[in-house]
Protein backbone atom coordinates (compact mmCIF):
# COMPACT_ATOMS: atom_id res chain seq x y z
CA UNK A 1 0.00 0.00 0.00
CA UNK A 2 1.02 3.68 -0.41
CA UNK A 3 1.64 5.90 2.28
CA UNK A 4 0.73 9.18 1.57
CA UNK A 5 1.04 10.78 5.32
CA UNK A 6 4.03 11.57 7.35
CA UNK A 7 4.43 8.87 9.58
CA UNK A 8 6.20 9.47 12.83
CA UNK A 9 6.79 7.79 15.98
CA UNK A 10 8.27 8.61 19.19
CA UNK A 11 9.76 6.51 22.62
CA UNK A 12 7.90 7.92 25.57
CA UNK A 13 8.84 6.92 29.46
CA UNK A 14 6.27 5.95 31.61
CA UNK A 15 6.59 4.89 35.71
CA UNK A 16 9.63 2.31 36.41
CA UNK A 17 9.24 -0.86 38.14
CA UNK A 18 11.13 -3.31 40.11
CA UNK A 19 10.35 -6.77 39.62
CA UNK A 20 11.81 -10.21 40.73
CA UNK A 21 14.58 -10.71 38.05
CA UNK A 22 14.10 -14.34 38.66
CA UNK A 23 10.53 -14.15 37.06
CA UNK A 24 11.05 -12.20 34.55
CA UNK A 25 14.10 -14.17 32.98
CA UNK A 26 11.99 -17.90 33.70
CA UNK A 27 14.02 -20.63 33.81
CA UNK A 28 17.26 -18.80 33.07
CA UNK A 29 19.52 -19.11 36.03
CA UNK A 30 20.38 -16.10 37.88
CA UNK A 31 24.64 -16.45 37.12
CA UNK A 32 23.66 -16.19 33.75
CA UNK A 33 20.93 -13.32 33.89
CA UNK A 34 22.84 -10.83 36.42
CA UNK A 35 25.18 -10.52 33.24
CA UNK A 36 22.91 -8.71 31.70
CA UNK A 37 20.81 -6.89 34.14
CA UNK A 38 22.16 -6.02 37.73
CA UNK A 39 19.75 -6.89 40.83
CA UNK A 40 19.49 -4.77 43.83
CA UNK A 41 19.64 -6.32 47.42
CA UNK A 42 16.02 -7.60 46.69
CA UNK A 43 17.03 -9.65 43.20
CA UNK A 44 14.39 -7.12 41.78
CA UNK A 45 15.91 -5.36 38.32
CA UNK A 46 14.52 -2.37 37.00
CA UNK A 47 11.97 -2.59 33.95
CA UNK A 48 10.90 0.75 32.21
CA UNK A 49 6.73 0.72 31.15
CA UNK A 50 7.45 2.68 27.68
CA UNK A 51 4.72 4.10 25.36
CA UNK A 52 5.14 4.16 21.48
CA UNK A 53 3.35 7.42 20.37
CA UNK A 54 2.86 6.67 16.48
CA UNK A 55 1.54 10.00 14.58
CA UNK A 56 0.55 9.43 11.04
CA UNK A 57 -0.67 12.38 9.27
CA UNK A 58 -2.78 14.55 11.65
CA UNK A 59 -3.50 11.39 13.69
CA UNK A 60 -2.18 11.01 16.99
CA UNK A 61 -1.70 7.22 18.45
CA UNK A 62 -0.52 5.74 21.25
CA UNK A 63 0.51 1.83 21.31
CA UNK A 64 0.04 1.10 25.36
CA UNK A 65 0.20 3.62 28.56
CA UNK A 66 2.89 1.80 30.86
CA UNK A 67 1.39 1.45 34.52
CA UNK A 68 0.90 4.54 35.51
CA UNK A 69 0.92 5.74 39.05
CA UNK A 70 -3.08 4.43 40.11
CA UNK A 71 -1.94 2.14 42.91
CA UNK A 72 -2.22 3.06 46.05
CA UNK A 73 1.37 3.57 48.36
CA UNK A 74 1.18 -0.39 49.80
CA UNK A 75 -0.34 -2.03 46.37
CA UNK A 76 2.50 0.00 44.42
CA UNK A 77 5.47 -0.90 46.79
CA UNK A 78 4.35 -4.88 46.33
CA UNK A 79 4.72 -4.26 42.81
CA UNK A 80 7.84 -2.10 42.96
CA UNK A 81 6.34 1.09 41.29
CA UNK A 82 9.02 3.89 41.71
CA UNK A 83 7.68 7.25 40.82
CA UNK A 84 4.25 8.55 42.33
CA UNK A 85 3.60 10.79 39.77
CA UNK A 86 1.98 10.12 36.43
CA UNK A 87 5.60 9.96 34.00
CA UNK A 88 3.41 9.44 30.70
CA UNK A 89 1.75 12.67 30.75
CA UNK A 90 5.01 14.27 31.85
CA UNK A 91 6.72 12.86 28.70
CA UNK A 92 3.80 14.08 26.79
CA UNK A 93 4.15 17.05 28.08
CA UNK A 94 7.73 17.32 26.70
CA UNK A 95 6.48 17.10 23.46
CA UNK A 96 3.80 19.38 23.93
CA UNK A 97 1.14 16.96 24.15
CA UNK A 98 -2.10 16.23 26.36
CA UNK A 99 -3.54 13.40 27.01
CA UNK A 100 -6.63 14.93 25.27
CA UNK A 101 -4.60 14.86 22.23
CA UNK A 102 -4.82 11.76 21.48
CA UNK A 103 -6.91 9.87 18.89
CA UNK A 104 -6.21 6.39 19.73
CA UNK A 105 -4.64 4.20 22.60
CA UNK A 106 -3.65 0.62 21.03
CA UNK A 107 -3.43 -1.63 23.74
CA UNK A 108 -1.72 -4.91 23.34
CA UNK A 109 -3.10 -6.38 26.33
CA UNK A 110 -4.62 -4.86 29.33
CA UNK A 111 -2.26 -6.45 31.88
CA UNK A 112 -1.75 -3.36 34.78
CA UNK A 113 1.55 -2.29 33.64
CA UNK A 114 0.57 -1.94 30.28
CA UNK A 115 -2.91 -0.94 30.56
CA UNK A 116 -2.48 1.10 34.28
CA UNK A 117 -1.37 4.47 32.60
CA UNK A 118 -5.31 4.88 31.64
CA UNK A 119 -5.77 5.92 34.81
CA UNK A 120 -5.23 8.82 36.52
CA UNK A 121 -2.14 9.00 39.59
CA UNK A 122 -3.47 8.35 43.25
CA UNK A 123 -6.04 10.26 45.03
CA UNK A 124 -7.17 9.02 48.34
CA UNK A 125 -10.50 8.79 48.61
CA UNK A 126 -11.15 9.00 45.04
CA UNK A 127 -12.47 6.48 42.65
CA UNK A 128 -10.34 5.45 39.59
CA UNK A 129 -11.11 7.48 36.62
CA UNK A 130 -9.48 7.35 32.98
CA UNK A 131 -7.67 9.98 30.88
CA UNK A 132 -7.38 10.46 27.56
CA UNK A 133 -10.93 11.79 27.50
CA UNK A 134 -11.17 11.72 23.35
CA UNK A 135 -9.28 8.92 22.48
CA UNK A 136 -10.84 5.37 21.12
CA UNK A 137 -9.41 2.23 23.37
CA UNK A 138 -8.52 -0.30 20.48
CA UNK A 139 -8.03 -3.68 22.10
CA UNK A 140 -7.82 -6.85 20.68
CA UNK A 141 -10.73 -9.50 20.59
CA UNK A 142 -8.90 -12.11 22.94
CA UNK A 143 -7.30 -9.59 24.97
CA UNK A 144 -10.58 -8.22 25.49
CA UNK A 145 -11.57 -11.91 26.61
CA UNK A 146 -9.08 -12.57 28.76
CA UNK A 147 -9.65 -9.23 30.78
CA UNK A 148 -12.97 -9.84 31.46
CA UNK A 149 -12.98 -13.90 32.17
CA UNK A 150 -9.52 -13.76 33.62
CA UNK A 151 -7.92 -17.40 34.45
CA UNK A 152 -6.29 -17.66 38.19
CA UNK A 153 -2.94 -17.60 37.09
CA UNK A 154 -3.31 -14.17 36.13
CA UNK A 155 -5.84 -12.57 37.35
CA UNK A 156 -4.17 -10.52 39.84
CA UNK A 157 -2.55 -8.64 36.48
CA UNK A 158 -5.66 -6.87 35.70
CA UNK A 159 -7.13 -4.15 36.95
CA UNK A 160 -10.81 -4.41 38.87
CA UNK A 161 -12.53 -1.99 37.37
CA UNK A 162 -11.25 -1.00 34.30
CA UNK A 163 -13.02 -2.71 32.23
CA UNK A 164 -16.23 -1.69 33.23
CA UNK A 165 -14.99 2.05 32.65
CA UNK A 166 -13.81 1.43 29.38
CA UNK A 167 -17.17 0.15 28.50
CA UNK A 168 -18.86 3.22 30.11
CA UNK A 169 -16.65 5.22 28.57
CA UNK A 170 -18.69 4.61 25.18
CA UNK A 171 -15.30 4.55 23.40
CA UNK A 172 -14.05 1.05 23.27
CA UNK A 173 -13.67 -0.34 20.30
CA UNK A 174 -12.70 -4.04 19.52
CA UNK A 175 -9.55 -4.39 16.74
CA UNK A 176 -11.95 -5.93 14.32
CA UNK A 177 -15.03 -3.63 14.83
CA UNK A 178 -16.19 -1.96 11.71
CA UNK A 179 -16.81 1.14 13.40
CA UNK A 180 -13.72 2.19 14.21
CA UNK A 181 -14.00 5.42 12.65
CA UNK A 182 -11.37 7.47 11.30
CA UNK A 183 -8.36 4.56 11.93
CA UNK A 184 -5.16 5.33 10.07
CA UNK A 185 -4.94 1.65 8.69
CA UNK A 186 -3.04 2.88 5.83
CA UNK A 187 0.36 2.50 7.70
CA UNK A 188 -0.76 -0.01 10.42
CA UNK A 189 -0.83 -3.63 10.42
CA UNK A 190 -1.04 -6.17 13.39
CA UNK A 191 0.02 -9.82 14.63
CA UNK A 192 -1.71 -11.78 17.21
CA UNK A 193 0.48 -13.61 19.29
CA UNK A 194 -0.48 -16.17 22.84
CA UNK A 195 2.35 -17.27 23.95
CA UNK A 196 3.00 -14.55 27.15
CA UNK A 197 -1.52 -14.05 27.28
CA UNK A 198 -3.78 -14.70 24.77
CA UNK A 199 -4.39 -12.31 21.74
CA UNK A 200 -1.59 -10.07 22.46
CA UNK A 201 -1.64 -7.49 19.72
CA UNK A 202 1.34 -6.15 18.53
CA UNK A 203 0.92 -2.94 16.45
CA UNK A 204 3.15 -3.05 12.97
CA UNK A 205 3.98 0.71 11.52
CA UNK A 206 5.06 0.79 8.43
CA UNK A 207 5.97 4.13 6.46
CA UNK A 208 7.17 3.01 3.44
CA UNK A 209 10.71 3.01 3.92
CA UNK A 210 10.99 1.85 7.83
CA UNK A 211 8.96 -0.36 9.56
CA UNK A 212 8.74 -0.50 13.39
CA UNK A 213 6.58 -3.43 15.57
CA UNK A 214 5.97 -3.43 19.11
CA UNK A 215 7.11 -6.50 20.33
CA UNK A 216 5.20 -5.80 23.89
CA UNK A 217 5.53 -8.69 26.05
CA UNK A 218 6.87 -11.08 23.63
CA UNK A 219 10.15 -9.41 23.39
CA UNK A 220 10.57 -6.84 26.59
CA UNK A 221 13.69 -6.20 26.11
CA UNK A 222 17.02 -6.63 24.36
CA UNK A 223 17.89 -9.74 26.95
CA UNK A 224 15.16 -11.42 25.62
CA UNK A 225 15.58 -11.27 22.10
CA UNK A 226 17.84 -14.59 22.51
CA UNK A 227 14.97 -17.42 21.73
CA UNK A 228 15.84 -19.53 24.47
CA UNK A 229 14.85 -16.37 27.36
CA UNK A 230 11.22 -16.54 28.20
CA UNK A 231 9.80 -14.75 30.89
CA UNK A 232 8.24 -16.77 34.12
CA UNK A 233 4.93 -15.08 33.80
CA UNK A 234 4.68 -15.93 30.27
CA UNK A 235 1.05 -18.72 29.77
CA UNK A 236 3.27 -20.82 26.98
CA UNK A 237 7.27 -20.22 27.09
CA UNK A 238 7.41 -22.83 24.49
CA UNK A 239 5.15 -21.09 22.46
CA UNK A 240 6.64 -17.66 22.94
CA UNK A 241 9.94 -18.74 21.62
CA UNK A 242 7.94 -20.26 18.18
CA UNK A 243 6.25 -16.78 18.17
CA UNK A 244 9.36 -15.04 18.39
CA UNK A 245 11.41 -17.32 15.52
CA UNK A 246 8.13 -16.18 13.37
CA UNK A 247 8.57 -12.74 13.75
CA UNK A 248 12.04 -13.20 13.32
CA UNK A 249 11.56 -15.01 9.98
CA UNK A 250 10.01 -11.25 8.48
CA UNK A 251 11.54 -8.92 10.51
CA UNK A 252 14.95 -9.33 10.07
CA UNK A 253 15.74 -10.02 6.44
CA UNK A 254 13.71 -6.79 6.27
CA UNK A 255 15.44 -4.87 8.99
CA UNK A 256 12.96 -4.12 11.07
CA UNK A 257 12.80 -2.07 14.21
CA UNK A 258 11.94 -3.99 17.26
CA UNK A 259 10.22 -1.72 20.06
CA UNK A 260 10.64 -2.74 23.60
CA UNK A 261 8.75 -1.48 26.50
CA UNK A 262 10.48 -2.66 29.38
CA UNK A 263 13.98 -2.26 28.28
CA UNK A 264 15.23 -0.25 30.77
CA UNK A 265 18.22 1.27 29.05
CA UNK A 266 16.90 1.00 25.16
CA UNK A 267 13.91 1.72 23.30
CA UNK A 268 14.33 -0.05 20.07
CA UNK A 269 16.95 -1.93 18.19
CA UNK A 270 17.08 -4.27 15.05
CA UNK A 271 17.77 -7.63 15.26
CA UNK A 272 20.32 -9.90 13.42
CA UNK A 273 21.97 -13.60 13.05
CA UNK A 274 25.54 -13.24 15.03
CA UNK A 275 27.82 -15.83 13.31
CA UNK A 276 26.96 -18.77 15.64
CA UNK A 277 23.54 -18.40 14.45
CA UNK A 278 21.87 -16.42 17.59
CA UNK A 279 19.83 -14.06 17.47
CA UNK A 280 21.13 -10.66 18.96
CA UNK A 281 20.44 -7.06 18.73
CA UNK A 282 22.05 -4.30 16.73
CA UNK A 283 21.79 -0.48 16.16
CA UNK A 284 20.26 0.41 19.18
CA UNK A 285 18.18 3.09 19.99
CA UNK A 286 18.40 4.67 23.53
CA UNK A 287 15.82 7.36 22.69
CA UNK A 288 14.02 8.83 19.76
CA UNK A 289 11.46 11.46 19.37
CA UNK A 290 9.80 12.45 15.70
CA UNK A 291 11.70 9.37 14.31
CA UNK A 292 10.42 9.33 10.30
CA UNK A 293 9.51 6.26 9.34
CA UNK A 294 8.86 7.68 5.09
Amino acid sequence: MLITKPVMVSSLVGNTQLLDGGAMFGNAPRPLWERWVTPDELGRIPLACRALLIEIGDKKLLCETGIGAYMEPSLAARYGVVEREHCLLKSLDALGLKDSDIDFVILSHLHFDHAGGLLRAYQEGTPLALLFPKAQFVVGQEAWTRAMHPHARDKASFIPGLTDLLIASGRLRILTDDHLKEFPREALSFRISNGHTPGQVHTVINGGKQTLVYAGDLIPGKAWVHLPITMGYDRYPEKVIDEKEELYREAVPNHWLIFYTHDARIAASYVVRDPKGKFVPEGELTDFKHFSLN
